[in-house]
């Protein structure tokens, strides 16, 4: 233990502010929150799944068609949301094109229906909307078989490949956006070197697209599905995700990259359908989810890879606006902090204070 400037021994208390600076204990404090928002968020949003309103198709023979979706629509819970579909081949484009999940066809002539799925979408989906419907069906004296229409690869375990591969790609995207920000300051100097620094985040981006989409692809075949689309996604997840992390350190610095981890981890990975489908998800989660990355990311790649790149218009665009708008506000915040700094030299030139205390460019 050392001394003081008068020779005396530091107190207990004098120790502690000397080696925890109170910036330290502040982001220390913000850590403990990040935690407990993580463990809230994953806990709330997977502890109780239950399906909530599944599209389901219902083909039947016209006489019993009305009443069957009556019946189903009035479940206790309100599991299903069915709807009536005029024939077998109507009800597997509706599923192939993921406006249906599911799809009850009534065979008239016997006591067996059969109930398409598509675990290519999400394989506890699939379970959920079997086990509801089983139930269902043994009310009225009917068993069921089940078929899937749009199955899961053999290398892709419960259809969870496209929701890791996304979140590698997230985690690589904020990882990137922190490390430019603390080599070189959290905040960009001048527009100049925001451009540099997005630049530098989209050629890492177009690698990692393509790193990631060769790993579950041809190395390991945990998913198929083009090669190009995934690529793409991939590079577009990253440049996303990455762009949003330098616009919030342009905001507030290196506390920044704690909100990027808890926009795109804590609130964006529970909530992306990936271990359980958004009809699985309570409300909060459910509404959140298709407007993050991670969400996005996660149905646009299940789309590329099971059905044939339906339904990607809108996961592309949420990628796109936070793509763009992250982008856009870290060349703002830049070139308004470049503003600053000037306006404050020209204050000391004018006062005979240039050049004091002046810092470095980021």
């Amino acid at each position: 233990m050392g001394t003081t400037d008068d020779g005396t021994r530091p107190t207990l208390v004098e120790e502690v502010k000397s080696a925890v600076t109170t910036r330290a204990a502040l982001l220390v404090i913000g850590v403990l929150g990040l935690m407990v928002a993580f463990i809230t968020s994953y806990a709330g949003a997977f502890h109780h799944p239950k399906p909530d309103r599944v599209p389901l198709g219902v083909v039947a023979p016209a006489q019993v068609r009305a009443e069957l979706v009556r019946t189903l629509d009035r479940l206790p819970g309100a599991p299903l949301d069915p709807r009536p579909v005029a024939s077998e081949q109507a009800a597997r484009r509706r599923i192939e094109d993921r406006t249906l999940d599911a799809a009850l066809l009534v065979d008239p002539r016997g006591t067996t229906d059969r109930l398409l799925v598509a675990s290519g979408g999400g394989a506890s989906l699939s379970q959920a909307v079997e086990a509801v419907v089983t139930a269902a069906e043994k009310q009225r004296q009917r068993t069921v078989r089940t078929e899937d229409v749009v199955p899961a690869d053999a290398g892709d375990g419960r259809s969870l490949s496209s929701f890791y591969l996304v979140v590698g790609w997230c985690v690589g995207g904020y990882l990137c956006a922190a490390i430019l920000a603390i080599s070189a300051g959290a905040r960009p100097a001048n527009r100049q070197r925001a451009v540099i620094r997005l630049a530098a985040l989209a050629l890492y981006a177009i690698a990692a697209g393509l790193a990631g989409a060769l790993v579950v692809g041809p190395v390991l075949g945990a998913l198929p599905g083009s090669l190009f689309g995934l690529w793409g996604l991939g590079a577009l997840t990253v440049f996303a995700v990455g762009a949003t992390t330098l616009a919030f350190q342009g905001l507030l610095g290196i506390i920044g990259i704690g909100l990027a981890i808890l926009v795109i981890v804590v609130f964006g990975n529970p909530s992306a359908g990936g271990a359980y489908p958004y009809p699985l998800l309570p409300p909060f989660w459910r509404a959140i989810g298709p407007a993050l990355p991670p969400g996005a990311g996660t149905w646009a790649a299940r789309s590329i890879a099971y059905f044939r790149g339906q339904a990607l218009t809108g996961p592309l665009l949420v990628l796109s606006a936070w793509a763009v708008g992250g982008a856009l506000v870290t060349v703002v915040l830049a070139t308004l902090h470049r503003t600053a700094d000037e306006r404050a030299d020209g204050e000391r030139a004018d006062d005979g204070t240039a050049g004091v205390g002046e810092r470095p460019p980021a």
